[in-house]
């Protein structure tokens, strides 16, 4: 079943919400990869989301910094979460797609828990009253040119 980006996951910023949207759709596919147990999918699929979501943190950290919005406890829980991802890419490494039914549903249960409830409705979501007040499309001058350069 994949999952989509809706309206209620705005936090009120257009790039923070397309790399939400980016995200979710990565998610789907290395949940994909995951039941149909192919090896070189489920790798390329981490690489991929873990590279996308290191960008997303540093352009939420940016964010956060133009606004004035303490960020302290969220860098850290998105460090926590990138650790979590990183150890199910390892386990799921070792175990060369020899895993029972049970486990794919948990492993792929905690990478589509982790990104709607745990990091869009639980982080982000604190940065929107802020991000309300301000133009959707707001985005610092230094991360509008690390998004089309960088």
């Amino acid at each position: 079943m994949n999952f989509a980006w809706s309206e209620p996951l705005s936090v009120g910023n257009g790039a923070i919400d397309a790399d939400h949207k980016n995200l979710i759709n990565q998610v789907n596919g290395l949940v994909h990869a995951i039941r149909m147990r192919n090896s070189s999918d489920i790798a390329h699929a981490f690489n991929h989301l873990e590279h996308n979501l290191c960008l997303h943190f540093v352009n939420e950290k940016n964010i956060a910094w133009a606004i004035g919005f303490d960020f302290s406890y969220h860098e850290l829980a998105q460090q926590y979460g990138l650790n979590e991802l990183r150890f199910l890419k390892g386990l799921l490494s070792s175990k060369k797609c020899l895993w029972f039914d049970e486990a794919i549903e948990h492993f792929t249960l905690f990478l589509e828990s982790w990104i709607f409830d745990y990091h869009i409705n639980s982080l982000d979501m604190r940065m929107k009253p802020v991000l309300q007040a301000l133009p959707y499309d707001f985005m610092p001058c230094d991360l509008s040119i690390e998004r089309t350069y960088g």
